[in-house]
């Protein structure tokens, strides 16, 4: 199907709206999949991959760096195409989701405006609510590699915020109490915790890890709550859920790594999959 061949503003020019930027990507996203809105998104971290093919029927599926305002993904597991989903309900109706491959994370040094870039498209493409997703250290022993866990609230570390200007946006209810409870109507045994996020993309030290869980953080990791702020601003209910992949430094006796991370994501993956799929198919 054809796409639009109107330029699009640089998103990385500081006199863009970035909002532009995302309305054009909306549009570009319309036209390539033939969905003209959608109305929820999930962003898929580390581990959640494979709930897309779970949540509903794959209308279409573009590449997502040839989206105005994406790039290619440059870590090793992040997904690298964008996906439109029929969602039947449970009550015979039928939505469409918007899942959005490639995220971007503050540590690729590409700038807050395109880690904010993927919510703000999704709100400009219909989406009335946003599943972020990640994979990330835990602080409680009791929960071992594999677990979901809500986000209830959550700890910017980062020094940056995706807002520019006098731009004040309450984050009080960031994390919607009614989304949260609609996941635990899927699964009553799922946790709820606070996470805490750091630039990377070096792991934290237990020193750090000690200082996130006396702040009252309950998860770490380096994505997320950049993305939420800006799906708050833009109007969407946010429902966060983090996988546990392994214990953060100090509170686990092996060292750290990706490979790690990534291993315990694809053993959890058929769990959190039906686990999210459910949830999406419930809101």
């Amino acid at each position: 199907m054809s796409t639009s061949t109107t330029a699009v503003p640089d998103l990385d020019d500081p006199t863009t709206d970035p909002f532009d930027v995302a309305r054009a990507a909306a549009t570009h996203i319309a036209e390539a999949t033939g969905v003209p809105g959608h109305d929820v998104a999930l962003v898929l971290g580390s581990g959640w991959s494979a709930a897309a093919e779970l949540v509903g029927d794959v209308v279409a599926e573009i590449p997502t760096h040839e989206i105005p305002g994406f790039s290619k993904p440059s870590v090793a597991g992040h997904g690298t195409t964008t996906r439109s989903v029929r969602v039947e309900r449970p009550d015979g109706a039928v939505r469409h989701a918007l899942v959005l491959g490639g995220r971007t994370h503050l540590y690729e040094g590409k700038g807050v405006r395109h880690v904010a870039h993927g919510v703000r498209t999704a709100a400009a493409a219909g989406c009335e609510s946003v599943v972020l997703t990640n994979g990330c250290g835990g602080l409680h022993i009791s929960w071992r590699p594999g677990q979901p866990v809500l986000l209830s609230d959550h700890i910017n570390l980062t020094a940056h915020s995706p807002l520019e200007g006098a731009t004040f946006v309450d984050l009080t209810d960031l994390y919607s109490p009614r989304l949260r409870e609609i996941a635990k109507q899927v699964d009553p045994d799922l946790p709820e915790g606070v996470y805490a996020q750091f630039p990377g993309p070096h792991y934290e030290t237990p020193a750090e890890v000690k200082m996130a869980g006396l702040l009252g953080a309950d998860l770490v990791g380096m994505s997320t709550t950049l993305e939420a702020i800006a799906a708050r601003h833009a109007g969407m209910e946010v429902l966060g859920i983090s996988l546990v992949t392994n214990l953060a430094a100090g509170i686990s006796p092996q060292p750290l790594s990706h490979a790690e991370v990534l291993e315990a994501g694809q053993e959890a993956g058929p769990r959190i999959s039906d686990l999210l799929a459910r949830v999406v198919k419930s809101l």
